[in-house]
């Protein structure tokens, strides 16, 4: 199996600030991967630096068999890597379908992002600042998968949403992976991400303490030992 990323002794950060530390990763194409632990255990700084966002102050990051350790976040975009922010990041001034548009790239439609999220569609003609808050997050999920990634980072998909939203992202991320796509996934979320995930980390101070298949921690101790919740096994 083809890696879909690689990470390699990656310390990184904000300016002279190192949030990373030492982090070696190595992602199979078409992994369901879940990344869970506190808030500042360097989660959402291991996706930036996945996409390029953050200053790399040592290590090596590897698409496949190509580096992509200089590469800017629009050449990783190009090169298949998508990142959805907690931030969403949607244009508020422009309608559904522009935001769409403004975001494609190679052969995805809006047909495809509508059939995955049909709200859009009823929607597509209504400014971004009009959308509920779940709504906000189906576009920026659309926006990302408009620029065709093979692997897509999420970082905090459900923070803040409805429980029927969040089921109906969940839905959507399981088509996405089972159409082949390497879904990284953050999330506080922890049952519903471990759920999704054949393999989970969980991250402590900007290091990757635990690394073991998804199902395992759901009988273990250690999600309540690091992050503060007991699952049901």
């Amino acid at each position: 199996m083809t890696d879909a990323l690689t990470l390699t002794d990656v310390t990184a950060g904000y300016g002279p600030t190192q949030v990373l530390h030492s982090i070696s990763l190595t992602i199979p194409k078409g992994e369901r991967l879940a990344v869970i632990g506190r808030n500042g255990a360097g989660k959402t700084t291991l996706l930036a630096t996945m996409m390029g966002l953050t200053r790399l102050h040592a290590g090596t990051v590897a698409l496949g068999d190509t580096p992509i350790t200089s590469l800017p976040p629009h050449k990783r975009n190009a090169a298949g890597l998508g990142l959805v922010p907690q931030t969403r990041d949607i244009f508020r001034s422009l309608t559904v379908e522009e935001n769409l548009l403004a975001a494609q790239r190679g052969e995805a439609t809006l047909d495809e992002a509508y059939t995955l999220f049909p709200r859009l569609k009823e929607r597509r003609r209504n400014g971004g600042g009009q959308l509920s808050g779940g709504e906000q997050q189906m576009l920026a999920i659309a926006r990302t998968l408009m620029t065709g990634p093979q692997t897509l980072l999420l970082d905090e998909p459900l923070e803040g949403l409805a429980p029927v939203i969040c089921e109906q992202l969940m839905e959507v991320f399981e088509r996405l992976a089972a159409e082949g796509r390497t879904v990284v996934l953050v999330e506080q979320h922890a049952e519903a991400a471990l759920s999704f995930a054949s393999r989970a980390l969980i991250m402590t101070g900007g290091a990757i303490v635990h690394d073991r298949p998804a199902k395992a921690l759901k009988g273990s101790d250690l999600l309540e030992r690091h992050i503060g919740v007991a699952l049901a096994t």
